[in-house]
């Protein structure tokens, strides 16, 4: 199911669409009982910070879903949609995804559980973001009761997870069980705790990335929105385009949504869940907490 979000003061939405403020709290199934793929397209403003729109799927897909703010449409695949110049939410509708983000909310989780289940939500967002983006290669191999078609992945063309430190390190921990003959690239980024301003203080990126590259730019928490704009700010130095870039999170809110989407049209972020607003510190809210002090037993 793909949502298209426009920009207004007031979010209308057809009656049988599911709607929400920071002030609540509703299921995931409630919200897309059983969907086949599920994306968020925006084209907003910041106001959706104080209210964000969730729509419900139909057992039909005969049924025509028309609103002033919102519609809903079924995409087939990524591919159907890979032409749009707006930026596309991806907030797959897994059941181990739902799992893992509920281990990761609950405050009582201790460090290494929450670590690993950093790890575990990224492996399976990585694998939804690779899927039909991936170049492969058709052969035939024996197999060992005679030969057989086969479709490897690409080896000829680069694939590199970029986690930014600290948290993108437990995120894309599992990367390589998931991804064949990938590069790991290190950003360090800081976060002003006062202005909320962004500060590169490790950048092992290389001065230009292969042609054909396909990057992964990990970022566990994507609230106000500076940190993973300046990455992608280095990324576009060194030649790559919006189409050769994915962002995985685990955790977004619409502010850094917002300005991802001025700044990148086209781009596509794979989310765990995303979260109504953002408080006065930079925090999504309910959110996970600090990803990197819980990832590794700082706080």
């Amino acid at each position: 199911m793909a949502y298209s979000i426009s920009s207004s003061n007031a979010f209308r939405c057809s009656s049988d669409t599911l709607r929400f403020d920071p002030r609540q709290q509703c299921s995931s199934s409630r919200l897309n009982p059983n969907p086949s793929s599920s994306l968020l397209s925006f084209n907003f403003s910041p106001i959706l910070a104080r209210n964000f729109v969730g729509a419900s799927s139909s057992s039909s897909s005969s049924v025509s879903r028309r609103c002033i703010r919102v519609r809903a449409k079924m995409a087939a695949s990524e591919g159907s949609i890979n032409g749009s110049n707006r930026m596309l939410v991806f907030v797959p509708p897994h059941p181990l995804i739902k799992h893992w983000i509920s281990v990761l909310r609950n405050d009582q989780t201790p460090c290494p559980i929450f670590r690993n289940a950093m790890a575990e939500l990224g492996r399976l967002l990585m694998y939804e973001a690779s899927r039909e983006w991936l170049p492969t290669v058709v052969g035939e191999i024996m197999s060992p009761l005679g030969p057989a078609s086969v479709e490897f992945i690409d080896p000829r063309e680069p694939i590199a997870v970029i986690p930014i430190l600290r948290a993108g390190l437990a995120l894309a921990e599992h990367a390589s069980s998931v991804l064949p003959a990938n590069k790991v690239y290190h950003l360090g980024v800081s976060r002003d705790e006062k202005t909320l301003l962004p500060s590169v203080y490790l950048n092992k990126l290389p001065d230009e990335f292969p042609k054909n590259s396909r990057v992964f730019l990990v970022d566990p928490m994507i609230a106000t929105g500076g940190t993973i704009i300046a990455a992608m700010d280095l990324l576009k130095e060194r030649g790559l385009s919006v189409q050769q870039i994915k962002v995985i999170c685990a955790c977004t809110a619409p502010p850094g949504l917002s300005k991802l989407n001025e700044k990148f049209p086209g781009l596509h972020v794979y989310a765990g869940m995303i979260d109504p607003e953002v408080n006065e510190h930079g925090f999504i809210i309910p959110g996970l907490g600090d990803a990197g002090d819980r990832s590794f037993g700082t706080e």
